[in-house]
């Protein structure tokens, strides 16, 4: 038995027994796969997947009790890794962060080019997707870290520290009747108008939603989209008044009229999640130092350390008065 036997089985199961996306993700051979596969279940002694032909369809009980133990070893092995790098006062590697859209586009490039300028040697990866996606991506162990954001409670996949708070806010075409009045709006007002949003907001748990119909109001979401962006093209292109994270807004939107809707929807804060018990690399406490310069990094290391909630941070920043992580001098 080898880590690549169970590097491989996890890849396999988490590709949902699809051995040619499986060989993909971990850059192997799809024939090389399935034979180290075949290899670590004559060793074993049992099937860890159920055949139908030439296809898996699905993982035995043995499986998923090896499968558990498997991720167990192949986490424990990572931070093997990271202790060695970090002792060695390696510089270089690979920051994998699974995040959505909004994240990605804008609250992310500062930090992250201070992280490039302060460690040129480590590339960093993003993989923008759903906030069940990034979630899933994270408990995988395909990414380091996740950053998402929630309007309630914190994630409850590992552990979570909130790196910022913000508010939504109602843009709409310059000309538009609510741009014209110049006034925040209502929510009876904003029912009243086709409205475009984030996919999210289509779920039955959304704050959106909830905060209408706690008002005894239906919204008529016209569009959603999970691009920032795409929502104001489509609010230029007239088709509704857009609802999106303040964040999103930058100087070159201002041919859009953009409204407050603090006291319309509940905050949100956006949370970096971090799998428990994992060894950090010093540029991933780099990065989230940047990124969240209010978390102390020995209390971040501790709360990794330990099977407990994370400690009462400090005063978590709202996005208007965040400071920006600035590269470090040349």
């Amino acid at each position: 038995m080898t880590l690549v036997q169970l590097r491989y089985l996890v890849a396999i199961a988490d590709a949902g027994l699809n051995i040619t996306l499986a060989a993909e993700r971990v850059h192997a051979t799809q024939p090389g796969l399935s034979k180290q596969l075949k290899q670590l279940e004559d060793e074993l002694g049992f099937r860890l997947f159920v055949r139908k032909g030439k296809s898996l369809d699905a993982v035995t009980q043995a499986g998923r009790e090896v499968l558990e133990r498997a991720r167990t070893i192949l986490a424990e092995a990572a931070n093997i890794r990271a202790i060695a790098a970090n002792l060695r006062n390696e510089t270089q590697g690979e920051l994998r962060i699974a995040t959505t859209h909004t994240q990605a586009r804008f609250a992310l490039p500062a930090p992250i080019a201070a992280l490039s300028l302060a460690y040129p040697q480590v590339s960093v990866h993003l993989q923008p997707g759903q906030d069940t996606d990034v979630l899933n991506q994270l408990e995988a162990g395909r990414v380091d870290l996740a950053v998402i954001s929630t309007a309630g409670a914190p994630p409850a996949t590992g552990i979570a520290l909130p790196a910022y708070r913000w508010h939504r806010v109602v843009v709409a075409p310059a000309g538009h009747a609510l741009a014209r009045r110049g006034l925040p709006p209502t929510l009876a007002e904003l029912a009243a108008q086709p409205l475009i949003s984030y996919d999210s907001s289509l779920r039955p748990e959304s704050s959106l939603r909830h905060a209408f119909e706690t008002a005894g109001l239906q919204p008529l979401i016209a569009m959603t989209a999970g691009d920032a962006d795409l929502i104001k093209t489509y609010v230029r292109a007239g088709l509704g008044i857009g609802v999106l994270a303040e964040m999103a807004i930058l100087g070159t939107d201002a041919d859009l009229q953009v409204l407050p809707a603090d006291h319309l929807f509940p905050q949100c804060t956006t949370w970096i999640v971090l799998r428990r018990e994992t060894v950090l690399r010093e540029y991933v406490l780099e990065f989230i130092a940047r990124f969240a310069p209010h978390l102390d990094r020995r209390e971040v290391v501790r709360a990794l350390a330990m099977d407990a909630p994370p400690p009462a941070w400090a005063h978590v920043p709202h996005w208007r008065e965040r400071p920006v992580a600035l590269p470090d001098a040349a």
